[in-house]
């Protein structure tokens, strides 16, 4: 089958692009020839809030990419959307997750499927976006009129889906593993790389850091009077998409000057293994959320978790199995904390964790797509 993907790839970096890459070289493994059509430019420099958009690391193997679309520049979707026409790919395969892509990414699809050939599928991070903006139920609403079928990642996703265009072709998929970042490293080695002390225990926060995601909460449960003098040191390792200050100002008010170690950077994806070598523990205190790739990279790392029962986390964390899934509050989350060390439930969720990650291989995602495209 010919397939074309439209979405980040390399040499943009993330989870987006992380799992594009990896799901097109799934595709290419099973025979079916997929080709990505990425960025020429994806986000103007003022709309995007970090460092730099771009990987310094190597390009994926065994897929071809082609940095081709213009987030903002009309006549570009149209010429795309005329290059899918003519090639007749039996399904385009968007990614969504940004209102702001809907009129780029709804002009190509409508563009390309009109050679009563190419079926569209696009695979939904979001509908509802973490931060609301003004126009995004209407461009959200010219997207998803454009497409032929879906597929989410989370209950909460398919809700909000419905509540958009109740009559769709869906299908629910889980994220799956990010088996993309190479092997575990051993302890030892993984705590020397990262200058840690070796008789410490370690709490690991992860990925880019916004309101949505909670870290002042993770922060406030970090300084429970039950968790201090236990040897407990927190990792904040990601950059920051908004001011740090008040995160700083919250870890001085607490005095856990000691205790926390930032990393606020970009982590690359060789750094990834060091981090979830050295944890104990992967929290993700989110306000909000639709599902998350970090839950992913610590299933395939095989380390215990704590979610927040927002969005579809509680879904993919069972509680009690994996890990914990506490309400959003600083209170919670500490007293699941508190209960993980003292109880050292560490051996009892891991042996979970090897149970459950195998409902989330690469290959369930790419039948979801294919069933998906046989009943449109």
């Amino acid at each position: 089958m010919k397939i074309i993907s439209i979405g980040p790839a390399y040499p943009y970096r993330g989870g987006l692009a992380s799992f594009n890459d990896r799901l097109c070289q799934q595709f290419s493994r099973e025979g079916h020839d997929i080709e990505i059509f990425t960025f020429r430019l994806q986000y103007p420099k003022f709309l995007f809030p970090g460092k730099t958009q771009y990987t310094d690391g190597l390009p994926p193997e065994g897929i071809s990419i082609d940095r081709r679309i213009n987030s903002v520049n009309p006549f570009n979707w149209i010429l795309t959307g005329l290059k899918i026409k003519r090639e007749k790919p039996e399904i385009l395969l968007i990614r969504y997750w940004l209102p702001f892509m809907g009129p780029c990414f709804g002009t190509i699809a409508r563009i390309a499927k009109s050679n009563g050939w190419t079926r569209v599928i696009c695979i939904f991070d979001n509908i509802v976006p973490h931060e609301n903006r003004p126009g995004d139920k209407i461009l959200t609403t010219y997207f998803t009129e454009s497409i032929d079928g879906a597929i989410v990642m989370s209950r909460t996703v398919l809700d909000d889906l419905i509540s958009f265009r109740k009559k769709i072709h869906v299908k629910l998929s889980p994220h799956p593993l990010f088996d993309n970042y190479g092997l575990p490293v051993e302890r030892p080695d993984a705590i020397k790389a990262l200058k840690l002390e070796s008789d410490c225990s370690y709490i690991l926060f992860f990925g880019f850091i916004r309101a949505y995601k909670g870290l002042d909460l993770l922060i406030e449960a970090f300084a429970d009077s039950r968790l201090r003098d236990r040897n407990l040191k927190l990792i904040i390792a990601g950059e920051f998409y908004e001011d740090d200050t008040p995160y700083k100002d919250l870890i001085k008010k607490n005095s856990l000057e000691n205790e926390v170690i930032f990393y606020d950077h970009f982590i690359k994806d060789s750094e990834v293994p060091l981090f979830f070598s050295v944890a104990d523990i992967v929290i993700q205190p989110y306000k909000s959320a639709t599902q998350s790739g970090v839950t992913q990279i610590a299933y395939y790392f095989e380390k215990p978790m704590l979610v927040t029962n927002v969005g579809g986390l509680s879904e993919i964390v069972p509680d009690g199995k994996c890990g914990y899934v506490v309400a959003p509050g600083a209170e919670e989350v500490a007293d699941a904390i508190f209960d993980f060390f003292v109880n050292g439930r560490k051996e009892q969720f891991t042996e979970g964790i090897r149970k459950e990650k195998e409902k989330f291989s690469w290959d369930k995602m790419t039948a979801a797509i294919l069933d998906l495209y046989n009943t449109i």
